[in-house]
């Protein structure tokens, strides 16, 4: 049986979100795809957002920063740090959002657990927050649905990359 290709998000214990999506690509693929800024550029933010600002130092100790602009030309800025970074396998960085959800001043830890399948790569997300109220306020905010929309444009941007980005 074939597992649907769409977002599966669900809150575990006090201080987690859990994300999981099937991409029909190799894992190599969809690595880059987290980490190469020009491949970032294709996919990232909800539909009608667009990343203008994508700072990738891919080391661990390095930094990242994003700019997202939204329709109405208001902006989202991301920040973290690459804690651990095994391609294609794992990714694990801090990540601050410096609009919303960062109130509380502590950095969230995000892993990215790439498995590969016959033809397809899952993909877990693993968002731990500093606090269940922080996690509870990011579920409430349009996450999911803004995740879900990237990932429906990540899907077609895996589509017309050349398969040839080293594995």
């Amino acid at each position: 049986m074939t597992e649907p290709r769409t977002l599966s998000v669900a809150a575990r214990n006090q201080h987690e979100i859990v994300m999981t999506r099937i991409f029909a690509a190799p894992r190599h693929l969809v690595f880059a795809a987290l980490t190469e800024p020009e491949l970032l550029r294709r996919w990232y933010g909800p539909h009608g957002h667009r990343l203008v600002v994508c700072e990738i130092d891919l080391r661990v100790g390095g930094d990242w920063r994003y700019v997202v602009r939204a329709p109405d030309g208001s902006e989202m800025v991301l920040r973290g740090t690459y804690t651990e970074i095994t391609p294609p396998a794992r990714l694990v960085c801090t990540e601050v959002n410096e609009d919303c959800w960062a109130a509380d001043g502590a950095d969230t830890t995000v892993t990215y657990e790439l498995k590969e399948r016959p033809g397809q790569t899952l993909l877990t997300t693993t968002s731990l927050y500093p606090s269940t109220e922080t996690r509870d306020n990011v579920l409430r905010s349009g996450m999911e649905r803004g995740v879900g929309q990237a990932y429906c444009k990540l899907e077609e941007a895996l589509e017309s990359i050349d398969r040839e980005v080293p594995a």
